[in-house]
């Protein structure tokens, strides 16, 4: 049987860049990003039994698993009803994100084997993203990964346009080298 739990630590970084994506600044400013994905590891760990996929499957389950993290933690700081429809738009919102690195990262690959090349990839760079300096980080996100444009990244930093540019340059470039010394 595969050893899983090396591939679950790999993917860290990546569910980190998920859920700072994904939970709204009010939920952020209580619970760390970081809290979310420790405790999706957690149920991936106790749950690693019934996992039945291969490595290319482990990212999409993961994704999976902290959907439902993230729809549990804004539920009970909300401490409304469940509600199923902010469960289903965390995936959705979840696979979106994920669906834009990858299509900046590759082509669309639909071989099983070419798959979990891309979700490699995304691991890879969502790593390469965790070791950028914060305000890089956080305008290459905004920007390439949530689709913002520069001017509502501006906004969102408190800088000005020409400054998130230049947060932008950087942050590929060193995002770049980054990729190109682990490879």
């Amino acid at each position: 049987m595969l050893d899983l739990q090396p591939l679950l630590e790999q993917h860290r970084a990546y569910l980190t860049l998920l859920a700072r994506v994904q939970m709204d600044g009010r939920l952020r400013a209580k619970m760390d990003p970081a809290d979310i994905v420790q405790q999706t590891l957690l149920e991936a760990h106790g749950s690693i039994a019934q996992f039945e996929g291969g490595p290319a499957q482990l990212t999409p389950w993961l994704r999976c698993i902290l959907g439902r993290q993230l729809a549990r933690t804004a539920r009970d700081f909300r401490r409304d009803k469940r509600d199923i429809a902010l469960e289903r738009s965390f995936h959705a919102a979840l696979d979106a994100s994920s669906a834009r690195l990858e299509a900046m990262l590759a082509a669309d690959q639909s071989s099983p084997s070419q798959q979990a090349q891309k979700n490699e990839w995304a691991v890879r760079v969502a790593a390469a993203l965790d070791e950028l300096p914060e305000h890089q980080r956080e305008a290459v996100v905004l920007h390439y990964y949530q689709g913002l444009p520069v001017r509502a990244v501006a906004e969102r930093l408190g800088k000005t346009s020409a400054a998130v540019a230049g947060l932008l340059q950087r942050g590929l470039r060193a995002l770049r080298g980054l990729l190109a010394e682990k490879e």
